[in-house]
């Protein structure tokens, strides 16, 4: 009955045509025929430059449409989460993974293949969805400060789409090797303290950065931000988190330390610029102000593991 009812509804298909190295238009014709047997309507907009895929999804839900799909990467995704959030009419989301990491799509078990992850887009598969606010934009993901975002920043557009995962792995050697210490002023839910780290990470979901065990205990749905960082005062103790990285942090040890939260700010202790990376682009500077919005999207997600 319900899938009946969803049938006579409006459902808008953003498409970021130069995501996929470029494959986005061959899925076209793909979603939409998935699309239309879900939903009477299917309206597509393909995105010309940043802030399209943002610009769209604010007006589906100012015109009240029943779902906005996203297909594109992290970024794309991003930007449709920002037309979304804090809408008084706030659409079912969904989106197929195209981007070269496809971080949320991973933990929402959808296949890395486009193909199979528009198959798998089902009226019966619907959950609910945190994501952040940072200062007065979104994030479905992660925001990381540091060595390693510092990298991920230097890495330009071409570079991804040639080398892919392969671009962020080259640009953070280069910056390891040459890596710094910063030190932190936290005000997690009330309480304060400083810290000093090469990387600080806050995430909503298991999968960061495509490693998809990172962060094992954050669910998409769980109400937390999921804070991680290095108790590294040099190149050595950074080594010796590797292990415990690989396997996941789950809890704090000597070399990584964790917790959960639900409001914060993050600051520089010391004078200074330092750029965030939310979601995988180049973010605000600190100091920042972030919080979790529980469970505040529907979202489409894959078939169980």
């Amino acid at each position: 009955m319900r899938e009946e009812k969803l049938m006579k509804k409006k459902a808008m298909v953003i498409i970021n045509p130069s995501s996929g190295g470029e494959q986005a238009g061959e899925y076209r014709k793909q979603i939409e025929a998935k699309l239309k047997t879900m939903f009477e309507e299917v309206e597509v907009k393909e995105t010309e430059k940043e802030g399209d895929a943002k610009e769209f999804a604010s007006l589906a839900a100012d015109q009240a449409y029943d779902a906005v799909f996203a297909m594109g990467g992290d970024g794309t995704v991003n930007e449709v989460i920002n037309g979304l959030a804090e809408k008084e009419h706030r659409p079912l989301f969904g989106f197929v993974p195209l981007g070269t990491v496809n971080d949320l799509g991973r933990a929402l078990n959808f296949s890395m293949d486009a193909k199979e992850a528009i198959e798998q887009l089902s009226l019966d598969r619907l959950k609910k969805l945190d994501i952040g606010k940072v200062n007065d934009a979104y994030f479905m993901n992660v925001i990381a400060v540091g060595t390693i975002p510092e990298a991920i920043n230097d890495v330009d557009s071409e570079d991804k789409t040639k080398m892919g995962k392969l671009a962020y792995f080259v640009s953070g050697v280069k910056y390891l090797l040459q890596s710094d210490r910063y030190e932190f002023d936290l005000v997690l839910d009330d309480e304060a303290e400083q810290v000093k780290s090469s990387l600080l990470l806050i995430g909503l979901t298991n999968s960061i950065g495509g490693f998809e065990t990172l962060l094992p205990k954050a669910d998409v749905d769980d109400g937390n931000l999921h804070l991680m960082y290095l108790n590294d005062q040099s190149f050595l103790d950074m080594v010796k988190s590797v292990p415990e990285l690989i396997k996941g942090v789950e809890i704090s040890s000597e070399n990584v330390t964790y917790k959960t939260f639900k409001k914060g700010e993050i600051a520089l202790l010391s004078d200074g610029e330092l750029e965030t990376n939310i979601d995988g682009d180049p973010g605000e500077n600190l100091p920042i102000k972030v919080e979790v919005l529980e469970n505040h999207l529907t979202v489409f997600y894959g078939e169980e593991k």
